[in-house]
């Protein structure tokens, strides 16, 4: 570096922090102003300093990992992907304690001998009282995502990096660590920025979830869709349903600014429902997630509680979630290969195809969008394959932490590792022996993992982690996949000879809005959730209308909603009104009302409450919803009063 160009950025610190004289200061962002003013008047430090980097000796360093030992397991996979995402950019990635120890350090071949040179290194002091204004040290401080590019930096010699960062909180809001991209590009990338964030939030919700993991979780969001991503809130429950903690995302979505605020509130402070309705549901699989209705505003979520790990036989629950069909004799809630189709060409090939290698050792690669109903397709084969007495044992590769998804597919021996059962434990492919194993969003694999996985499948063999001798399993393979393989393979996330392995027969579930049997397809699904109890039948307006919905949930959100629809009507008949506002709203040219005169003449005042229904539905453009939300009553009240005042929004209800 020149040393003109280092004077010059002293000069342009010391203007900003009121050091430089006559010189005009420069405009800076004002958190890298705030920055440089703690280190030119708290710290004490010289922009034109060039002391060594402070590095911790390797009996400090594992002092300072060990603290954070969990976490650090969860990150390295994360990080991994992050890294693979900015391959290629010189970019290096760091995880950093609070206090800006570096952790752990992944570093790009190009860069990592520069890095190493200007101080990035495991164990090195990247805080701002050391290094003055950088990604990890100035993010501890802030406590929110920054970029510091190049001349943003105090220290001169730092000027040429350029360094994303953004925080990672513990369950409680306190900062736990920090999350950096790091390197020596000559462009500000906010879209790197924007990567590192979403990375350092899908750290923390899987910390969060592992923290609680001994107690209930409802993960949540009000698009359907979004559970499972870093953009769901998850809140830790008590058996009573009060909230012991709640991620970001959680706080956001209900406009808490902090976890202690939501601490102690019962769930039904915030949702229409409590405890045992969500538990009475965890059980089955089509009906997660299910619709929630926020107490104060009655906007809608959908919800999907996950059970404490250590009640019941968590091992195996997912493989024994009961599928909503019907029809097997003597269980009843066995689907057949045969109650999937309706009449749908795509779907009677998949069943044709699944029939004629149901016997045989064949895996089987199931492709479709979430909500399609792989899982229930995998029974199915399973049931028709091995019958109801030998397991079926499903494994979403996607919703296990990184740490811990080989212990779950392997098992353990009994000290195999820090915080193992004494027991051990018996890993998902063990309890599958002699059944099924149903590998979900295999493609959300670790790629660490896919080649002990390939080796099971290949030798039919597994060793437990802390064990020695193998143990022979005889199962059949299904796996399941939302993404594209081929696009994973070629990007270098996913195994070749695992793709070709798992690739037995490939079938591909249409989406929903694509069925050719969607009519009967609702009408089989409405008939499932009434099941022996209770009798119910769609009107031709709204069949047409659920038949007109482009459904991005799929089969899982239809299910939903005609469950919203069975709670909402009044007599056997599901109208229009009894469907959710997304669903039941008409085309612009349709949204009109018709006021019926030749019903019995009005009192005054049912006159008076006709005017003021129509008053309301007029000011919020015949949005029922709306307009019930101001008028205080509950929407299907406000349907009932606009029957019984003869006004009409459709003629086909």
């Amino acid at each position: 570096m020149e040393r003109q160009e280092i004077l010059e950025h002293a000069r342009q610190v010391n203007a900003v922090v009121g050091l430089g004289g006559a010189m005009e200061p420069v405009e800076v962002v004002p958190a890298i102003a705030r920055s440089w003013n703690r280190c030119a008047h708290d710290f004490g430090l010289d922009p034109v300093r060039d002391e060594p980097v402070v590095v911790l000796d390797s009996r400090e360093l594992k002092e300072r990992q060990g603290p954070l030992e969990h976490l650090r397991a969860i990150a390295q996979g994360e990080m991994a992907t992050l890294y693979q995402q900015l391959a290629g950019s010189g970019f290096s990635v760091l995880l950093t304690d609070r206090e800006g120890v570096v952790l752990d350090f992944l570093g790009d071949p190009t860069f990592t001998k520069t890095a190493a040179e200007c101080g990035m290194v495991e164990g090195a002091l990247w805080s701002e009282r050391h290094q003055g204004t950088n990604g990890m040290g100035t993010c501890a401080i802030e406590q929110r995502p920054i970029l510091v590019h190049h001349n943003e930096h105090f220290l001169s010699r730092n000027i040429g990096l350029t360094c994303s960062a953004a925080p990672i909180f513990d369950s409680e809001g306190g900062l736990l660590a920090v999350l950096d991209a790091s390197s020596f590009s000559h462009m500000a990338q906010q879209h790197t920025l924007v990567l590192v964030n979403m990375s350092a939030q899908i750290i923390e919700n899987r910390a969060f979830l592992c923290r609680f993991r001994d107690q209930y979780a409802l993960r949540f969001h009000s698009r359907p869709e979004l559970i499972g991503t870093l953009w769901e809130g998850v809140l830790a429950l008590d058996e009573e349903g009060r909230i012991l903690a709640a991620n970001r995302s959680a706080l956001f979505q209900f406009g808490y600014k902090k976890p202690a605020d939501m601490v102690g509130l019962q769930l039904r402070d915030l949702f229409n429902t409590g405890m045992a309705a969500l538990i009475g549901h965890k059980n089955l699989s089509w009906l997660n997630p299910v619709p929630l209705y926020e107490a104060r505003q009655g906007n809608r979520f959908f919800g999907l509680m996950r059970p404490p790990e250590h009640h019941g036989p968590s091992a195996a629950a997912p493989a024994r979630r009961a599928a909503p069909a019907a029809a097997v004799p003597g269980n009843p809630k066995v689907v057949q290969l045969e109650e999937l189709q309706f009449g749908d060409p795509t779907m009677e090939y998949n069943v044709r195809c699944a029939k004629r290698v149901q016997d045989h050792d064949i895996p089987i690669l199931l492709s479709g969008e979430t909500g399609t109903g792989k899982e229930i397709f995998a029974q199915a084969i399973h049931y028709a394959h091995a019958g109801v007495n030998r397991p079926f044992v499903a494994v979403n590769c996607a919703s296990i932490p990184e740490t811990l998804i080989e212990s779950e597919l392997f098992g353990y021996k009994s000290g195999a590792f820090t915080g193992a059962n004494r027991e051990g434990r018996r890993g998902k492919i063990l309890q599958a022996n002699g059944g099924t194993l149903f590998l979900d969003e295999i493609g959300d694999m670790p790629v660490m993992l896919q080649a002990r996985l390939l080796r099971v499948l290949e030798e039919r063999e597994v060793i437990p982690l802390g064990g020695e001798i193998p143990i022979k399993v005889d199962l059949k393979l299904i796996s399941a996949t939302h993404r594209n393989l081929k696009e994973l393979v070629a990007e270098g996330r996913f195994r070749e000879d695992l793709y070709y392995r798992l690739q037995g027969i490939t079938l591909t579930l249409p989406p929903l809005r694509e069925r050719q049997d969607k009519r009967e397809l609702i009408r089989h699904v409405l008939a499932m959730e009434c099941g022996a109890r209770e009798e119910a039948v769609l009107s031709e307006g709204a069949l047409r209308q659920l038949e007109a919905y482009s459904w991005p949930g799929n089969i899982r959100q239809l299910r939903n909603v005609l469950r919203t629809a069975l709670a909402m009507r009044e007599g056997k008949e599901i109208t229009v009104y009894d469907l959710l506002e997304e669903i039941s709203r008409l085309t612009p040219g349709a949204q009109h009302a018709e006021c019926t005169t030749e019903a019995a003449p009005l009192s005054s005042l049912e006159t008076a409450e006709r005017d003021a229904i129509l008053h309301n539905l007029e000011k919020f453009r015949w949005n029922v919803t709306l307009a019930a939300r101001h008028l205080d009553i509950s929407r299907n009240t406000l349907y009932r009063k606009m029957k019984n005042l003869n006004i009409r929004i459709n003629k086909e209800e």
